[in-house]
C-alpha cells in the first residue's frame, strides 16, 4: 500500500502565471458626440455591443427622484418591448431572425443596453439596436405587466429570509433618504404608481448621446464600423429634456452602529449581515483593498471561511465584499448558519474583522490572494461580451485605459503592510452594523449581552406584530 503522504508530496504545483494582454481598443467621437469604443478580439464572430450611459450623466438608479424609485430598473426592462416601429411580439420576431440578442439593464451607475449578433449581421442589428435604444414606445400594457411582476417579487422578497436581509442592510447602514438605502428596483410604495409616462420621461431624461458611450466588441476586423454605427446612430440628437442630477449624498452613511434582527419566529437558520458603508471605486489602494478582502473572505480558504465553515461547523460558506460604485457601496460579511449559532458567529466575524487590521499577514494567505486573483484575471474575458462588459466598468467609473493592463503587476506588488493598510482604512469594526433575519428568540438576549449596541427587533407583516 502506497504512502499517502508521497502521494501528496507528489501533488502538481503551480506554475508561473502566463502573460496576458488585455485587448486594444480605440476610441473615436461622433458629430452629435456619442463616444465609439471599438476592440478588436480575434476569433469571436458573436459580436456584443453596449449603449451605456454613465452616471455623470444621469444614468441609473443614483439620479432618479425617490418618489419614483425602480423607474430607471423598470425603464431599462421595458425597452425592450416594443417601440414606435414594432410592437413586443414583431420586435422579438425581427431580433430573432437576426441571430441577436438584446435586452436593457439599469444599475445605480448606468443604464445600459446590450446587442449580441453574429458579425454577419451587425448591420442589420445594429439598426434594430437602435430602434430599441433610442424610440422605445412604454406600451401600457406591457408596463403595467412588469410592473405587476415587480410588485410581486417584492411581496416575495419578504418570505425569503436571504432576499429579506439583502434588503434590510443598506437601510441600517446608509441614512434615511440616501439613494444607497433603497433597493435598487424601489419598494411597494414608488413602484405602484409607475406608468408608461412615467418610463417615457425618464427615458427622455436618460438618453442623450453627448453623455453615452457605444461599445463594439469582437472579431470586428474589415467591417465598415464606422458607416454602420453613423448609419444607425449618427442622426441622434441631443435631447430637450434636462439631464437628471446627481445626489451629493448617494452614500450617506447612518449614524452609529445599529444592531437589527428581523424575526422569524421557529426559523432554523439565521440570515447573517455584518458591515458599513465600504468605499467607492475610484481609490488609490484598490487592488490592496482586492488582496485584502480575498483573504478575509472573497475565497474558500479565506479567514471567514475557515474559520466559520472549517473550525466551527457553523455554515456552509461565509463570504465578504466590496461594493465598489461611483460612490461608496456597502461592504458586507454574509453567511447562513444555525440558529442557536447567530451570536456566536457574528461574535467570529466581528472578532476577524478587527484581526485583519492588526495581526500579521502571512506569507501563505498573500501568496493565495495573489496568486488567485492574478490566475483567474485571464478567465474572466474569454468571450466578446466579458471584453464589453470589463470595457463598460471602464466607462462608467471613468478609469484610465491602461487600468486592465496594470492590473496583474498591481496586484502582485501588493505586501503584507499595503493589505493591513488598507484593512485600517476601509473596514470600521466600531462601526460595523449587524443584521439578523432569524428567530429572536434563540438570538436577541445573546446579541444585546455581547455589547454590540441596543438591539432593535423588527416584526414583518405575518410574521409578528410591529417593531419595536
Amino acid at each position: 500500500m502506497s504512502d499517502p503522504l508521497a502521494v501528496l508530496d507528489r501533488r502538481p504545483q503551480p506554475g508561473e502565471p502566463r502573460d496576458y494582454d488585455f485587448p486594444g481598443f480605440e476610441r473615436t467621437t461622433l458629430d452629435n458626440g456619442l463616444i465609439l469604443i471599438r476592440c478588436h478580439v480575434p476569433g469571436r464572430p458573436l459580436l456584443q455591443a453596449q449603449l451605456i450611459v454613465r452616471g455623470d450623466a444621469g444614468g441609473g438608479a443614483t439620479s432618479e427622484d425617490a418618489e419614483v424609485a425602480g423607474a430607471t430598473a423598470l425603464t431599462a426592462r421595458a425597452m425592450s418591448e416594443g417601440t414606435t416601429e414594432r410592437d413586443a411580439v414583431a420586435f422579438v420576431e425581427a431580433a430573432e431572425r437576426l441571430g441577436s440578442e438584446m435586452r436593457a439593464s439599469a444599475g445605480w451607475d448606468s443604464l445600459s443596453v446590450n446587442l449580441e449578433v453574429p458579425r454577419s449581421r451587425l448591420d442589420a442589428a445594429m439598426s434594430l439596436f437602435a430602434e430599441m435604444a433610442l424610440r422605445p414606445s412604454f406600451p401600457a400594457r406591457e408596463v403595467e405587466r412588469l410592473r405587476d411582476e415587480r410588485l410581486n417579487d417584492l411581496q416575495q422578497v419578504m418570505a425569503d429570509p436571504r432576499r429579506r436581509a439583502e434588503k434590510a442592510f443598506p437601510a441600517v447602514i446608509y441614512a434615511d433618504g440616501a439613494p444607497y438605502a433603497r433597493p435598487l428596483g424601489g419598494v411597494e410604495k414608488t413602484v405602484a404608481p409607475l406608468d408608461r409616462d412615467v418610463l417615457a420621461d425618464r427615458h427622455a431624461a436618460l438618453l442623450r448621446p453627448e453623455g453615452a458611450t457605444l461599445l463594439v466588441c469582437g472579431d470586428i476586423e474589415g467591417l465598415p464600423l464606422d458607416d454602420i454605427v453613423g448609419s444607425a446612430f449618427g442622426h441622434w440628437s441631443i435631447s430637450a429634456v434636462d439631464p437628471p442630477l446627481i445626489p451629493q449624498a448617494a452614500d450617506q452613511a447612518a449614524e452609529g452602529r445599529r444592531v437589527v434582527v428581523v424575526d422569524r419566529p421557529g426559523a432554523p437558520q439565521s440570515e447573517i449581515r455584518v458591515g458599513h458603508v465600504g468605499a467607492p471605486r475610484r481609490i488609490d489602494d484598490f487592488h490592496s483593498l482586492s488582496v485584502m478582502n480575498a483573504l478575509l473572505g472573497g475565497l474558500f480558504n479565506s479567514r471567514l471561511n475557515m474559520l466559520l465553515r472549517e473550525k466551527r461547523g457553523y455554515t456552509y460558506g461565509v463570504n465578504s465584499g466590496f461594493d465598489l460604485r461611483r460612490a461608496a457601496g456597502p461592504f458586507a460579511v454574509r453567511c447562513a448558519v444555525e440558529s442557536p449559532a447567530t451570536a456566536p458567529a457574528v461574535a467570529d466575524i466581528v472578532a476577524e474583522l478587527a484581526r485583519v487590521g492588526g495581526d500579521p499577514v502571512t506569507d501563505a494567505e498573500l501568496d493565495a490572494a495573489r496568486d488567485y486573483l492574478i490566475g483567474v484575471f485571464p478567465l474572466r474575458f474569454e468571450t466578446s461580451a466579458q471584453v464589453a462588459g470589463a470595457l463598460a466598468g471602464l466607462v462608467v467609473q471613468e478609469l484610465p485605459d491602461d487600468e486592465l493592463d496594470r492590473y496583474r503587476p498591481a496586484i502582485a506588488a501588493v505586501t503584507a503592510d499595503d493589505v493591513r493598510a488598507a484593512a485600517q482604512a476601509h473596514i470600521d469594526v466600531e462601526a460595523a452594523s449587524i443584521v439578523v433575519v432569524g428567530d429572536a428568540a434563540v438570538c436577541e438576549e445573546e446579541l444585546r449581552t455581547a455589547g454590540y449596541g441596543e438591539v432593535e427587533v423588527v416584526h414583518d407583516e405575518g410574521f409578528g406584530a410591529t417593531e419595536e
